[in-house]
This record gives C-alpha cells, sequence and structure tokens, in this order.
C-alpha cells in the first residue's frame, strides 16, 4: 500500500518570527493548540526529537522557537485548523526565510481523489495570511511512496 507525503514550502522576502507567522496564522483559524495540547521540536541535536507540553504554555514555546540561540537551528511546531479538524507541521529553516507545511494531522484528502492530499484547500487557509508578513512564494507538492 502506498503513502502520501504532501508538503508546501514557503518562501518570505525577509527573516520571520515563529511567533509572528503562528499570530498571521491565528487570523485564519489556525493555533498550536492541537487536541491533545502543544507539539514543538528544536532541532540543536541533529535528532528532530518533538516535545509536547500543555496547551497553557504556548507563549513559552513561542520563546523558545524565537530565542536567539536557536536561531541557526530548524526549529518547528504543529499547527491546528480546529474548524476544519486538520493540522500539520511547520517547519522553520535557520535565519527563518522560510518554513514547511506538512498535513500531518488529519490530512485532508482531494474530493473524489482519497489518495491525494487536498493541496488547495490548504494553500486557501495558509497563504492569504502569510502574505501579510512577507510571503514571497510557494512550492507544492503531493508525492506517492
Amino acid at each position: 500500500m502506498s503513502s502520501r507525503s504532501a508538503e508546501i514550502d514557503f518562501t518570505f522576502t525577509r527573516e520571520v518570527t515563529v511567533g509572528v507567522t503562528v499570530e498571521a496564522l491565528a487570523a485564519a483559524g489556525w493555533s498550536l493548540k492541537e487536541p491533545l495540547g502543544i507539539s514543538y521540536m528544536v532541532n540543536d541535536n541533529d535528532m528532530f526529537d518533538w516535545q509536547s507540553t500543555t496547551s497553557d504554555r504556548a507563549q513559552e514555546v513561542l520563546t523558545l522557537l524565537d530565542a536567539p540561540e536557536n536561531a541557526d537551528h530548524h526549529v518547528a511546531v504543529c499547527v491546528y485548523h480546529v474548524r476544519a479538524d486538520t493540522g500539520g507541521q511547520l517547519l522553520f529553516v535557520p535565519r527563518r526565510t522560510a518554513c514547511s507545511f506538512s498535513p500531518t494531522i488529519n490530512r485532508r484528502s482531494l474530493p473524489g481523489s482519497p489518495a491525494f492530499t487536498d493541496v488547495g484547500w490548504y494553500l486557501h487557509t495558509l497563504v492569504p495570511p502569510l502574505l501579510a508578513i512577507g510571503l514571497e512564494g510557494y512550492e507544492a507538492r503531493d508525492i506517492g511512496s
């Protein structure tokens, strides 16, 4: 059985912070609060070791991800769209001029083609708020393996 891997890569005209990005996405219904809390990662040891915490610690997580000592590391956080019951991982590259989104929480499939991700829906809900913080472009792909 094959599985799908969808990803949308975003590039920005300038450096962005995780906090500003999450705040912009909140206007479109996205949140750090997943059904079971908050998931995040600082890749300071090449292990991509994900952590979980309670929803009331959102500001602490954003402060950690945006801390100057983490500027040279990949950092990530899961975002969740409660009305659509879907979400995924936002992975930021060092220096924060780009990030990738992977729909890993209740991935929305393309109507009539359940093997494919509804990339259009994700673009519709992610691109407009990211334009406000300097989105320059994106590349989306849905690949079977």
